[in-house]
């Protein structure tokens, strides 16, 4: 940092500029908040950045890969997952007001920071009542890389046992692309036809991957059910 003249460095500068005028390795530079002997705190932001494939690659980054950055020990690790966490529940809406979710964009705002960027597979299912107002969202299955195995009978259990009207499945591909697999089509008709039989309307089928995702509804893959409920 002794060749980065003192009204440039990251501190000084965000007291100019604010925060939106730092670059992402300055912003992420002010979390870990010192360098090492070899190296200053830009470069380790640097390092950090560049193992990580990218500044939204730390959403998917684990405490160990952090520590093999040279620069960056357990406190350091600790305090950059711990900032990118912050920034992620402040894009998750509280539950509170119970929001009416009646189209996939809305359900892919207020899913993809939560479960957008997480590197294992992960199936849900979002539970709303007769005004497409949510009830609550429920992980079913966890997987590794590869998938997960869902029954729809532990998804319509936990629909059932909410007196969820409708439910919305969905889940995550951590490769970062939301295009459907084989797997994925043949899952969507079985839980939409059990959904049939359960009296419980399976109103689309989102896929997320990092800031992305894919609708069945959208795609034409599942009759629009939304906005009521009914068919």
């Amino acid at each position: 940092m002794k060749a980065v003249p003192p009204h440039d460095r990251p501190r000084e500068k965000l007291e100019r500029l604010g925060a939106s005028g730092l670059g992402d390795n300055e912003l992420l530079a002010l979390v870990i908040g010192n360098g090492s002997r070899a190296l200053d705190v830009l470069e380790v932001a640097n390092r950090l950045i560049e193992r990580a494939g990218g500044l939204h690659g730390l959403t998917r980054i684990g405490l160990g890969d952090l520590r093999e950055v040279a620069g960056v020990g357990r406190a350091r690790a600790a305090q950059v997952l711990a900032a990118v966490e912050l920034g992620r529940r402040t894009l998750v809406r509280r539950v509170a007001a119970r929001p009416r979710l009646v189209s996939p964009p809305e359900l892919a705002m207020y899913l993809l920071p939560q479960y957008g960027s997480s590197p294992v597979e992960q199936f849900g299912i979002v539970m709303l009542d007769t005004k497409m107002r949510l009830i609550r969202i429920k992980i079913v299955s966890s997987g590794s890389l590869n998938g997960t195995v869902v029954h729809p009978r532990e998804v319509f259990r936990e629909a059932a046992s909410a007196s969820a009207a409708a439910i919305v499945l969905f889940h995550n591909h951590p490769s970062g692309d939301p295009t459907p697999s084989p797997d994925d089509l043949e899952l969507t008709t079985r839980m939409v036809n059990a959904g049939d039989v359960m009296g419980i309307d399976v109103v689309d089928h989102l896929i997320l991957a990092e800031q992305q995702y894919f609708s069945f509804v959208e795609s034409g893959r599942i009759t629009q059910r939304w906005a009521d409920g009914s068919r």
